[in-house]
């Protein structure tokens, strides 16, 4: 099958390549030109563990092209995917004007059948507004479906490949029997190709990534009252997560949730129910506590150092909102970054992904190591806002030897208390007995 995917961002290439990998040929447009021209070269533009291999092989095979010429994009396409940017507006409203401009394109150029997929998170409502768009400039029938994504950065081709169920909202039998045709390969195994009204799927992929949200809230909340009570938040979430109505996924508690989605979507989400005059009150609280949880150790720092900031030194592992990524988008450790240096502080960093998007932002304001240890140089204090696989079992020597004073402030409690009190280290983490 001939599909075309508009957008090549993160979800955009994903899908893409993956929808390439199983035989289709897949044509990605973007209006980007400089990005078209490396992709076709065979640059990727994002990390995503697995991407490239696959990546390369489509395009290899000539089953995987890019152009920045919409109209050769979607010739002899049976099925139009639109995977464009969605950013929050002020108000926490989802900005359509990417998905709506392209639709209307779209009208002007589309000549025979085809469905136009929303694979963007879009709010609830968009899939009438796109085919309303559509429907001002085309001259033959067309379907518009909604497909959210459900793709988890770092493991998004497992997701994308193996997933656990695939959404798909339509009220047309042509549609749906292309889109299931189009997915049969990817549910073999049987996990469930769900068909339901579109406005259902549209909400399902807002309800998904905010009760997941909530669940990291939840447990952020939890581990201030172990802090509290003097009780364990790891031993809490053992009881509570081997409970299957609970589940153990997403009970890890740190210093907030960040990325792509979860923000956005939990904040879209409030919108739209504002909108029709519903208080989202667990939405609302769920917002109010990942912002205050995102710079839950600095009072914690600031207590070790008497409240005296001003020329210490401080090192952090981890920029990226999660392991295996290099999206900065939310990332605590920016908010933790912002508010050292509004203290008087120097920072060096390390990420072994996300340095060059963060050099981007802050440029000169911070310092970038060339490994983990190396930020460690003369620090006063290290802090860990990302949790890393290479940040889990360092050389305690080479920390100990680099650093000015053995201090450790853990946002994503790697280490074993009282392995790092027998080292000799003050370190303090979320929701655990510290050992000053």
């Amino acid at each position: 099958m001939k599909i075309a995917v508009i957008g090549t961002g993160y979800v955009g290439l994903v899908t893409g390549t993956c929808f390439a990998e199983t035989g289709n040929e897949v044509i990605c447009v973007d209006i980007d030109q400089k990005k078209v021209d490396r992709l076709k070269s065979g640059e990727i533009t994002i990390y995503e563990p697995g991407l490239e291999k696959l990546f390369l092989r489509n395009l290899k095979e000539g089953r995987l092209n890019f152009t920045s010429n919409l109209l050769e994009g979607i010739q002899g396409a049976k099925i139009l995917f639109l995977a464009l940017p969605t950013p929050p507006g002020e108000d926490g409203s989802a900005d359509l004007s990417y998905v709506l401009g392209v639709a209307s394109e779209l009208g002007k150029i589309i000549k025979d059948y085809v469905v136009v997929v929303d694979k963007s998170t879009v709010p609830v409502g968009t899939a009438e507004k796109v085919h309303q768009a559509i429907a001002k400039n085309i001259g033959c029938d067309f379907d518009v479906v909604s497909n959210p994504e459900f793709l988890r950065e770092g493991v998004a081709v497992e997701d994308f490949m193996k997933p656990d169920r695939v959404v798909i909202g339509t009220a047309s039998e042509r549609a749906k029997k292309l889109m299931n045709e189009l997915y049969a390969p990817f549910v073999r195994s049987g996990n469930p190709l769900i068909f339901m009204d579109i406005r259902s799927a549209e909400l399902t992929k807002y309800a998904a990534n905010s009760f997941l949200a909530t669940k990291i809230s939840f447990m952020n909340e939890v581990a201030q009252l172990c802090e509290r009570l003097g009780a364990d938040v790891d031993m809490v979430r053992l009881g509570i997560g081997s409970d299957a109505r609970i589940g153990k996924r997403f009970l890890f508690p740190g210093i907030g949730y960040g990325g792509s989605c979860f923000p956005k979507d939990v904040q879209a989400l409030v919108k739209s129910s504002n909108e029709v005059n519903y208080d989202f009150k667990i939405l609302s609280a769920v917002m109010e506590v990942n912002e205050k949880q995102k710079l839950h150790l600095l009072p914690k720092i600031e207590s070790y150092f008497n409240n005296a900031l001003k020329g210490k030194r401080f090192a952090i592992w981890g920029l990226a909102f999660k392991p295996n990524t290099d999206d900065i988008r939310e990332a605590p450790a920016l908010y933790m970054i912002d508010a050292l240096l509004a203290q008087g502080a120097t920072v060096t960093v390390f990420d072994p992904e996300a340095m060059s998007n963060v050099k981007r932002l802050m440029g000169d304001k911070i310092s970038f190591a060339e490994n983990q240890y190396d930020a460690l140089a003369d620090a006063d204090a290290l802090i860990i806002a990302t949790e890393w696989n290479e940040f889990r079992t360092p050389d305690f020597i080479k920390i100990v030897n680099k650093m000015k004073h053995k201090v450790i402030f853990d946002g994503r409690n790697l280490f074993d208390v009282a392995s790092i009190k027998s080292l000799g280290f003050h370190y303090e983490s979320i929701g655990r007995a510290s050992n000053n």
